[in-house]
């Protein structure tokens, strides 16, 4: 059973990223001389986004917190990474993000031109270069663009909170934004990370924590370290419920 699903999902997949890169390229030539923060494009890809988490009618999804969010302050939202399908949950926000993923990415072959069309950052997380990058990301933040960074870096292979990188927490720290703790949870249940099978039967969790003042902290260690312990104990009392 869960193999045919399997195979029907992964199809249903193939299928909307060829159809929604048609529609996002027509959308971006259309678009991008007034566009400047690719708005457009992204909310067509959020269309894409829903439609990827509707592939099983037992699918549910939880949110939580969604109030916390003040959208007339600059934000970088930064949350755990689980599966290949935390950024079609996360689209089902109400609000768009510039969202930044590894460089990765961008060579594969149409979601990475989806990525680019759509305005994402993407940088090489093992290259010096990589906070260089991240400077890119403070005039649309400034715009009040909200930013999504996965700081783990890449997926969790178990589902257990991995240690975080600097770059996010070092751009809190330097321009004062405000950092916003998001939890997610059942992406690995649905699509563990190096498998093809997927779970048709899965409740998907959201939650969004206060936002942070990194400006209360001494350093960016102590502010990622806090960061990192609020997700942590979010992530255990969510899957508790």
């Amino acid at each position: 059973m869960r193999g045919f699903f399997s195979v029907f999902v992964w199809v249903y997949y193939v299928v909307l990223f060829l159809l929604f890169f048609i529609i996002i390229l027509f959308a971006f030539i259309l678009t991008f001389p007034f566009d400047k923060y690719r708005k457009i494009p992204n909310r067509i890809l959020a269309v894409m986004a829903t439609l990827m988490m509707k592939a099983s009618p037992f699918w549910s999804i939880q949110m939580e917190g969604i109030g916390n969010y003040n959208p007339s302050e600059p934000t970088i939202f930064v949350g755990n990474h689980l599966s290949f399908l935390d950024m079609a949950l996360i689209y089902q926000l109400p609000w768009q993000m510039k969202w930044v993923s590894k460089q990765s990415l961008a060579f594969i072959p149409v979601m990475g031109w989806m990525v680019w069309l759509t305005g994402h950052l993407t940088i090489n997380r093992s290259k010096k270069s990589a906070l260089k990058r991240l400077s890119n990301l403070v005039q649309p933040l400034n715009d009040k663009v909200p930013v999504m960074i996965f700081p783990e870096g890449t997926r969790s292979l178990d589902g257990e909170l991995k240690a975080f990188k600097n770059g996010a927490f070092l751009l809190a720290k330097e321009y004062d934004f405000k950092l916003q703790p998001i939890v997610v949870d059942g992406g690995h249940i649905a699509l563990r990370s190096g498998s093809k099978l997927v779970e048709p039967k899965v409740d998907f969790k959201i939650s969004i924590l206060p936002a942070i003042e990194s400006e209360n902290f001494e350093d960016m260690k102590s502010l990622k370290e806090h960061t990192h312990t609020l997700i942590k104990k979010e992530l255990e009392r969510i899957r508790s419920h």
